[in-house]
C-alpha cells in the first residue's frame, strides 16, 4: 500500500468571543495562533476553524477568510456529529497542528480523536491554553495544567502515529522526519 503524502492543516478550536472572560492568557494565545496561521496561510497549508455551538463568534484576530473551513461542534469532540474527518479526508489531510480553548477539554478531546481517526498530530506547546482558576479549586493552575498536557504528547503512546509537541515558532509544516513521539 503506497502512503499518503504529508498533508498538514492547522485546527483552531473554540477561539471565542463568550469564551475570552474565562480564558487564561487570551491576548497571548489569540497572537501565537494568529502568527502561526498567517505562516499555515502562506504555505498553502489548509486552516480549519472550530467553533462551540452558543459560545459567540470566533474572535476577530482568528476568523476564517472566505472560503475557509468552519466547523460547528455541540460536544468537546470537533470530530463528533460533524463534517471535520470527511473534510479533512477531502483535502488530503494526514497532519492535524491543534491549538485553541480549552487544553483538557475540547483541544485535548480533539487531539486524541484525531489520532484514534488515523491524523498524525502536533500539539502547539503555546498556542492552546486553559480556564482561568477560582482561588480554591482542585483543578490544577491554569499554567500546569497547560504543560501537564503538553508533557503528556510529549509521551503518550499511540501506534503508527507521529506526535510532537513544539511552540509555535518551532512548527515546520513540511514532512516531519523525524521518530514517532519525540518532543
Amino acid at each position: 500500500m503506497a502512503a499518503h503524502p504529508h498533508r498538514p492543516a492547522l485546527l483552531v478550536i473554540d477561539m471565542q468571543h463568550d469564551m475570552l472572560p474565562i480564558m487564561h492568557r487570551a491576548e497571548e494565545t489569540i497572537g501565537v495562533i494568529a502568527g502561526l496561521r498567517s505562516r499555515a496561510r502562506a504555505a498553502g497549508v489548509p486552516v480549519v476553524t472550530v467553533r462551540q455551538e452558543g459560545a459567540g463568534p470566533v474572535v476577530p484576530e482568528l476568523a476564517p477568510d472566505k472560503g475557509e473551513l468552519l466547523v460547528t461542534k455541540s460536544t468537546a469532540d470537533a470530530f463528533l456529529r460533524t463534517g471535520l474527518d470527511a473534510a479533512l479526508r477531502e483535502l488530503g489531510v494526514t497532519e492535524l497542528l491543534v491549538t485553541g480553548f480549552a487544553t483538557e477539554n475540547c483541544v485535548e478531546t480533539t487531539a486524541r480523536r484525531a489520532l484514534s481517526e488515523g491524523y498524525d498530530l502536533v500539539l502547539v506547546a503555546d498556542g492552546h491554553t486553559t480556564s482561568v482558576r477560582p482561588a480554591t479549586t482542585d483543578f490544577a493552575p491554569p499554567d500546569r495544567s497547560i504543560a501537564h498536557h503538553n508533557e503528556i504528547y510529549r509521551h503518550i503512546d499511540f501506534p503508527d502515529r507521529g506526535i510532537r509537541v513544539r511552540p509555535a515558532a518551532q512548527v515546520d509544516f513540511a514532512a516531519p522526519g523525524e521518530p514517532v513521539n519525540r518532543g
